[in-house]
């Protein structure tokens, strides 16, 4: 009888080809799975996270969960993993759901953070989670404008790969929040999901409009007139992180 546990993660994605498990190629996912089957005899165990971070991207909490063969305690399969997985990889927290559990298709919501920095950070240990882009200066109101048209439900076709795929790309934005720092913009997105590239490319069309590339009239249009993968900039992926996951009701989870 197998036991299903939610694990959350963090991981530094600078090193991996993303989340999603591929052939050959060095994944969270991937890393996840070999240290579980070390844990449990060589028996393999599928790992489902709440959604896929891309190549480069960061985790401060990913959820995911796994059926495993065996019971392990909470703490003992934490430091069990922790003991095998690379450092860029560690397990915060680990403890048993129930079999109607699932990391993806509970999730309400997710919380991603992008850290644009006008230059290099100047703590060693921020660099891996911040893009250097070029400062936003005269536009900024006009950045902060073009900010206030995004929360809403609406189609993301603009702001994702020219071919989605069959999927609807209609998704809620509950929130969306700019945060000056001295050397840069912190980025706040909340929202039900988010697709391929969403999150870099929304990003990357309003730095366009700070940096006075794109009028605010502009980037309304791509979302009320909707262009599968419109021509806009998508942000550097180590600047984005995904920080939180929601699987209870909370007040972030709705329009203002």
């Amino acid at each position: 009888m197998t036991r299903r546990m939610k694990l959350v993660v963090a991981y530094l994605g600078g090193d991996f080809h993303g989340w999603q498990f591929q052939p050959g190629q060095r994944t969270v996912q991937g890393e996840l799975e070999r240290a579980l089957s070390a844990l449990v005899g060589g028996r393999r165990v599928p790992v489902v996270g709440a959604g896929r971070t891309d190549a480069g991207v960061h985790a401060a909490a990913q959820v995911a969960h796994a059926d495993l063969p065996t019971a392990i305690p909470s703490d003992g399969l934490v430091r069990g993993l922790n003991n095998i997985l690379p450092p860029e990889i560690r397990i915060r927290s680990a403890r048993p759901v129930g079999p109607g559990f699932h990391a993806r298709k509970s999730a309400l919501g997710k919380l991603y953070t992008y850290r644009a920095r006008w230059r290099e950070a100047s703590l060693p240990w921020l660099e891996p989670r911040s893009a250097t882009v070029v400062e936003v200066k005269g536009g900024e109101g006009d950045l902060l404008g073009a900010a206030r048209l995004l929360p809403g439900r609406h189609d993301w076709a603009s702001f994702t790969v020219p071919e989605p795929g069959p999927g609807s790309t209609v998704r809620s934005l509950f929130r969306v929040r700019l945060h000056r720092r001295r050397d840069g913009l912190d980025f706040d997105f909340v929202g039900e999901g988010f697709l391929r590239y969403q999150v870099r490319r929304l990003v990357g069309a309003l730095l366009e409009v700070g940096w006075e590339r794109r009028q605010v009239s502009e980037f309304q249009a791509l979302i009320e007139d909707p262009i599968p993968g419109a021509p806009v900039l998508t942000a550097p992926a180590p600047g984005l992180t995904l920080e939180r996951v929601y699987y209870r009701p909370s007040p972030l989870l709705s329009f203002e």
